[in-house]
């Protein structure tokens, strides 16, 4: 497959729209957890990525350009732990696009793995912490599987977003071992990890889009 750097911009749109659609449910879910703050700390980093979007990167045909200056934008807008996170995914993430104008199915798969293990790396989060690395973990396992064995990035990051999405899924089963909801104890349990709900929406955006630059 084929992904053109305004594709990459598109996706970049399409995850600022999902955020806006979704602030108020993430915001619910870090009430029960957090600060309650979760949905408006990503607006604010997106918002500010929508702003470059629209203006530095309007030309921009380097990929790799695009996913740097979407990691510093993020890191810049969002003082949170949940900023440096996101820019060291996308600016490790970055290398896989570097000079890159059309980007193939290896290409993608380097970045996601780039970007996943920059996140790990940063947070220092383990599966089972109730975090983003419960949705990201199992994504990144069933990317590089699939991916071995069928060189197609789209059939293999849909498998990957369905891992994410049971590792999701499995937070509302534990208890919160980072962070302020650390201190929950027992009360943690039941509510999905906003990061983890988060970080999942975003796989499924990406999927999302370029399935429709397939059909179109």
């Amino acid at each position: 497959m084929k992904v053109t750097a305004e594709e990459l911009k598109t996706f970049l749109k399409n995850v600022v729209t999902m955020i806006e659609e979704q602030k108020d449910y993430l915001c619910e879910l870090d009430r029960k957890l957090g600060d309650g703050d979760h949905g408006v700390t990503m607006s604010i980093g997106w918002q500010a990525v929508n702003e470059k979007l629209d203006g530095d990167l309007k030309e921009e045909v380097d990929c790799g350009k695009i996913s740097i200056l979407t990691g510093r934008t993020f890191l810049s807008a969002v003082g949170s732990s949940v900023g440096p996170l996101y820019a060291t995914g996308f600016m490790r993430g970055a290398k896989a696009f570097q000079g890159k104008s059309e980007l193939k199915d290896e290409d993608l798969k380097d970045f996601w793995v780039a970007f996943i293990e920059g996140i790990k790396e940063r947070g220092k989060a383990e599966v089972g912490d109730k975090t983003m690395i419960d949705t990201l973990q199992p994504a990144l396992e069933s990317l590089q599987a699939d991916f071995e064995k069928s060189n197609n990035f789209l059939s293999a990051f849909e498998s990957a977003v369905q891992a994410a999405e049971k590792g999701m899924e499995s937070t509302k089963d534990m208890l919160s071992k980072r962070g302020r909801s650390s201190r929950l104890g027992e009360r943690s349990l039941g509510t999905t990890d906003p990061g983890a709900a988060s970080a999942f929406m975003i796989l499924n955006t990406f999927l999302a889009t370029i399935k429709s630059v397939q059909v179109a």
